[in-house]
């Protein structure tokens, strides 16, 4: 290769590259842009744990409808919520209780946050149960996410 062959490609090489002051913007862009979503994916993650709350509470409040169409009462505050997936042992026991239970899975699910749901019968205002959860910090009463959900207010 001539003098005048490796410098031309020398030239061509040092063109190609970027300067540092150019990957600090393109490095800059990007950390902007990991910023914004993952706010927006925080904020919309804490929306579905409420929704799928919601979603969880109706479930249950149709498996306790479906209870007490096939035994003529609701299961107790002691037998609680755990009489869907399994017979209970507590009186009243249900003479013929159904192999599968009322839920889909043989586990009562925990609500979003991780905590039992709460079941309580009779329930306020001479509704025949309700069951609720306390929202993400766990404690009755707050906003938002912090709500207290129940199956009251669906």
């Amino acid at each position: 290769m001539s003098k005048k062959e490796r410098s031309r490609a020398q030239r061509r090489f040092a063109g190609a590259g970027f300067t540092l002051v150019e990957m600090m913007v393109v490095l800059a862009i990007i950390v902007m842009l990991v910023g914004i979503v993952s706010v927006n994916v925080v904020r919309f993650q804490g929306r579905a744990r409420v929704d799928t709350a919601r979603v969880q509470l109706r479930q249950l409040q149709q498996a306790l409808r479906l209870y007490y169409t096939d035994h003529g009462r609701y299961p107790t505050e002691d037998q609680g919520l755990e009489a869907l997936v399994r017979r209970p042992t507590r009186p009243p026991v249900p003479a013929d209780y159904p192999e599968d239970g009322y839920l889909d899975s043989r586990e009562v699910p925990r609500d979003p946050w991780g905590r039992p749901y709460v079941y309580v019968s009779p329930g306020r205002d001479g509704a025949p149960f309700e069951v609720l959860t306390y929202g993400r910090d766990g404690r009755p009463g707050g906003s938002g996410e912090d709500a207290a959900i129940s199956t009251l207010d669906l």
